[in-house]
């Protein structure tokens, strides 16, 4: 994916304030924070949106929420409490075409969102 800009940001090609790295995923600070913290935990493997996995995707999926759970005690969040947003498709906001999962915390959240 030569355009995708999270393959960029992952291949190293365009800097970004990274807070977590393994094998598997990246998370990174968002720029355009909509929350005091809002970070973005991205997958290696380019998968364009939530309709594009499959039950080959499973572990990455849960390793995800795995890697989210570890960010929450990082950042000392994990007791008050955080989100996390995955958009899929134009209308639901997504603006990059590269799987990713929105972690917002640092304040209170309303429901419904948006």
């Amino acid at each position: 994916m030569n355009s995708c800009i999270f393959c960029k940001i992952i291949n190293k090609e365009i800097k970004s304030e990274i807070v977590y790295e393994d094998d598997i995923v990246i998370a990174f600070k968002d720029i355009n924070p909509q929350a005091p913290l809002h970070l973005l935990i991205v997958p290696k493997k380019h998968i364009e949106n939530v309709n594009e996995v499959n039950s080959e995707d499973k572990e990455l999926v849960g390793h995800v929420f795995v890697v989210a759970k570890e960010i929450a005690k990082k950042f000392n969040v994990d007791k008050d409490g955080y989100r996390i947003v995955v958009n899929t498709g134009k209308f639901a906001g997504q603006a990059v075409f590269h799987i990713h999962f929105h972690f917002l915390a640092g304040r209170e959240f309303s429901w419904p969102p948006g």
